[in-house]
């Protein structure tokens, strides 16, 4: 008889270790408009969210930022080191970890359902904004509508589009991982 609960465990940590790749790649697709690139690792950060939970997503990203900080080229640009995290993009990096726990612990405690996945990564984008856009103001010094209009707006129209695929995606992914409501709540518990 096999332990299950040493077998679930060690499907969360290859889950977890699969979002940090994921969250990864997607920094390499990125369009630089100025101090804040678009990218896609915000969309691996929600699913991330979504499908792990607030225990294992936060894992995840912290394995993720703890490796880009070391200096493997992770972060958008295939840049790494240090100077990412405190540089004019650190606010945005370092809000993946409260907005990816903030997600799982919605998701969590609403269920598995599109509208409360939506409204799960909504909440997370606003946090990732708080963060993101707080420390670009304190970094550079530019007023607060013109760090508004660099390091927010012009990204809204995309995460609409990257929460309805995330959406998407978990709908698809939750059966082949396995993932009911129970699992995951009891995932996130231990």
């Amino acid at each position: 008889m096999r332990n299950t609960n040493t077998t679930d465990q060690l499907r969360m940590m290859v889950y977890a270790a699969l979002f940090a790749a994921l969250t990864a790649a997607g920094a390499y697709l990125f369009i630089p408009i100025g101090p804040v690139p678009v990218v896609l690792q915000n969309m691996f950060v929600f699913l991330c969210g979504l499908l792990l939970g607030s225990r294992w997503g936060l894992t995840s990203v912290g394995v993720y930022l703890l490796a880009g900080a070391c200096g493997l080229p992770i972060f958008a640009g295939g840049l790494g080191g240090i100077g990412r995290i405190v540089g004019p993009t650190g606010g945005y990096l370092v809000g993946y970890m409260p907005a990816v726990y903030l997600i799982g612990k919605i998701t969590e405690h609403t269920g598995r359902r599109a509208i409360y996945d939506v409204i799960a990564m909504i909440c997370g984008s606003f946090t990732l904004y708080a963060c993101g856009v707080t420390w670009l103001k304190i970094l550079t010094g530019m007023t607060w509508a013109k760090t508004l209009a660099l390091g927010m707006y012009p990204f809204l129209i995309g995460d609409a589009l990257k929460i309805a695929a995330a959406v998407a995606i978990a709908k698809a992914l939750r059966p082949v991982m396995g993932l009911s409501d129970d699992k995951a709540r009891v995932a996130s518990s231990e």
